[in-house]
């Protein structure tokens, strides 16, 4: 599986950003989806997660009420839609496909997009 992140930007606080993990091959309902994000100077975060046929997202606390996941298995996309940001969201986002680990660290995924810059102005 190949994932390609795509949308970030530079948006100033209280906006929002959408965006979007497009993965190759025939296989992408069988992953669970997640999105992790790393700050400068920070470790590579957990922020959201997504089961294999949708429904219910999980959140780290710092997230939730402002961030929703959701996927399109038709599309073999995952979205991210990023409502109310604050500067603290500014980083690197990325898309991980996690096939079997009931774990969601960044060590138990088995396939990563190449990140995209998301940029919020206070």
């Amino acid at each position: 599986v190949q994932l390609q992140a795509s949308g970030g930007g530079l948006v100033q606080a209280g906006g929002s950003l959408r965006l979007s993990c497009a993965a190759s091959g025939r296989t992408f309902s069988s992953y669970r989806m997640g999105w992790f994000r790393q700050a400068p100077g920070k470790e590579r975060e957990f922020v959201a997660r997504i089961n294999w046929t949708g429904g219910r997202g999980y959140y780290v606390d710092s997230v939730k009420g402002r961030f929703t996941i959701s996927r399109d298995n038709a599309k073999n996309t995952v979205y991210l839609q990023m409502n109310s940001l604050k500067p603290e969201d500014t980083a690197i986002y990325y898309c991980a496909a996690n096939w079997l680990s009931s774990r969601w660290s960044t060590g138990d995924m088995d396939y990563w997009g190449k990140g995209t810059q998301v940029t919020v102005s206070s």
